[in-house]
C-alpha cells in the first residue's frame, strides 16, 4: 500500500483516519465491505485503472480438484 499511495493521503481520499486505515490493512485487521470498496476506489483513481470482480462455483473448482487428484 505504501509504494502507490501513502496512508496520509489515502485517508484523505477516502475520509478515515491514517489510524484507522493501519489498524483495519494490518494482520489482525477485519475490514467492512464498505470500508475495502473505499480503498479500492481511492487506488482505481489513483492509478487509472480498472478493478473486475467475478465469482467462483466452488462446487466446480472441488470436481476440478477431485478430477486432477484422481480421485
Amino acid at each position: 500500500m505504501n509504494a502507490t499511495l501513502g496512508f496520509e493521503q489515502l485517508a484523505k481520499l477516502t475520509d478515515m483516519p491514517s489510524k484507522s486505515l493501519h489498524r483495519m490493512l494490518s494482520p489482525k485487521g477485519n475490514p467492512s465491505m464498505d470500508n475495502l470498496a473505499a480503498i479500492f476506489g481511492a487506488l482505481r483513481k489513483r492509478l487509472k485503472v480498472g478493478i473486475k470482480a467475478q465469482t467462483v462455483d466452488l462446487r466446480k473448482v472441488a470436481l476440478c480438484d477431485r478430477g486432477a487428484l484422481g480421485v
